[in-house]
């Protein structure tokens, strides 16, 4: 008869046998355990999962490669100043891969058939139009390269830089090589007589008019006459005018539209956040070396994209946080030897280790980033704006929302109805037109707005004083702000 205490151990014995195996499992040794183990040890465990994954390693091995930053040098110093200013190219261009692959495609079909056509890129400042446009003629000369195309000619004309609008013409007809002797006429006749015979032997001509909206005249003959050159029936134009008026197409080519030739229309849409974080780390990750924290980067994204989604002013803040770097460093320094002066002079008093000195001056901080916004975007007039009243904070709104686009004045009463409207859209009860008229007068006496004069009150005409850039800061996350913007 079993035992008792045998019975008990059969009991507690699983019920299906564990199957063995040949070898036994790796032990592992805590690294605490281990003769020259450190509290910051790694373990050979983990070491060997880095090593056998493939992804881990993609992650780690770029962070791992890159040195410490010392900011204190002036040559690393310099060349990190170099990679985040606005005249550096970028040697990869990210987040605007759609929009160049629309206007590449358009390019490729006007090339493969030797047909004119024209386009139109708009988009507020710094939304990348103007390197996408760069990107667009390498790409198109080298796909042409390859297809066994004839290499199209490419003209790049910052308009701003042209003495007289009409100098455009000039340049387009002196791309044109094979025209044998000079024929009469202006240029642009030259070009439309050019153009309206068959002639073998003339290329197709790629022309990239930047600041295209310099080219409105008071007639806007020229930039008629400029989009007019695609209408020919042997035309060789491929014509991309960029400008930050989005809805220029609309207001100055009427005459186009109603010759069927109006331009394809490509918009750039402002930067989100996102896209402004990863275009500030494609171009610090050709660094060897880690600048920022990267809370930083994110605090610095957040802020722009909400304010303007403008990239230039992403670089320029960057930059700026680099400069609060510096000045620390500055100032450390001389408390540091003030410090070390008093000390040997008097107490003799410990001072922190050199290792925790640099840690703390090695990189951005956020605290960096911070006060470079500050210094970016607080003014006395955003102060301002944060001070007033709610119903005065819509006015401005309603005011901004009101002289959006071409519009630079208006009078009250239609200002008026365009303050109730976002009222309405927030709950918020609406002042009368006497109370608003008495607001506007308060806001005219601090600058914020321009009052005219006239007997009625709800004739006064309504002058913007304010960017709407502060506007936009000043209020940004409060609910009747973003009704002002539906």
């Amino acid at each position: 008869m079993p035992s008792i205490a045998s019975s008990k151990r059969r009991f507690r014995s699983p019920a299906t046998p564990i199957p063995t195996t040949t070898t036994s499992p790796p032990t592992r040794k805590s690294p605490r355990r281990c003769i020259s183990a450190t509290p910051n040890s790694v373990s050979s465990v983990v070491v060997r999962q880095i090593i056998t994954d493939e992804n881990q390693i993609e992650s780690i091995q770029p962070a791992s490669l890159k040195s410490k930053w010392n900011p204190k040098d002036g040559e690393q110093m310099r060349i990190v100043k170099e990679v985040l200013h606005l005249s550096t190219a970028p040697s990869t261009m990210v987040c605007r891969e759609e929009e160049q692959n629309v206007v590449l495609g358009f390019c490729k079909g006007c090339v493969e058939h030797e047909k004119a056509g024209s386009l139109y890129i708009c988009g507020c400042p710094g939304t990348g139009k103007s390197l996408s446009m760069e990107k667009v003629k390498v790409n198109l000369l080298n796909w042409a390269a390859e297809g066994g195309f004839p290499l199209p000619d490419v003209l790049s004309v910052n308009c701003t830089s042209l003495s007289n609008t009409s100098d455009i013409f000039t340049k387009i007809l002196g791309l044109h090589k094979t025209l044998g002797k000079k024929g009469s006429g202006t240029p642009l006749q030259q070009l439309q007589n050019l153009y309206s015979h068959k002639s073998p032997t003339l290329n197709m001509i790629l022309i990239v008019a930047d600041e295209l909206d310099y080219l409105i005249t008071k007639d806007r003959a020229v930039l008629h006459d400029l989009f007019m050159l695609t209408t020919f029936p042997f035309s060789r134009c491929i014509l991309i005018g960029v400008a930050n008026a989005i809805d220029l197409a609309d207001r100055f080519l009427p005459r186009l539209t109603a010759l069927n030739c109006k331009p394809t229309v490509v918009t750039f849409r402002a930067y989100t956040k996102d896209q402004i974080l990863k275009i500030i780390q494609e171009r610090l990750n050709e660094l060897p070396y880690i600048v920022f924290q990267h809370q930083a980067l994110e605090l610095c994204a957040r802020k722009v994209a909400a304010a303007s989604g403008d990239m230039r002013n992403a670089l320029c803040i960057c930059r700026s946080a680099i400069e609060m770097l510096e000045a620390e460093i500055r100032d450390s320094a001389c408390n540091l030897n003030a410090l070390e002066e008093k000390s040997s002079s008097e107490q003799n008093l410990p001072t922190a280790p050199d290792y925790v000195k640099k840690q703390e001056l090695d990189m951005v901080r956020i605290d960096h980033m911070a006060l470079a916004l500050s210094k970016t975007y607080r003014s006395p007039v955003v102060d301002t704006i944060q001070s007033l009243p709610h119903h005065q904070q819509i006015i401005l709104c309603s005011s901004m929302k009101r002289f959006r686009g071409a519009k630079k004045d208006s009078i009250l009463g239609e200002l008026y109805k365009s303050y109730a409207e976002i009222c309405k859209s927030s709950l918020i009860p609406p002042a009368g037109i006497m109370e608003f008229s008495n607001m506007c007068r308060v806001l005219n006496d601090q600058g914020l707005i321009k009052l005219g004069q006239s007997r009625d009150d709800k004739l006064r005409r309504v002058t913007p004083k304010l960017d709407e850039g502060d506007i936009t800061f000043a209020l940004q996350g409060i609910r009747f702000f973003r009704n002002c913007l539906q």
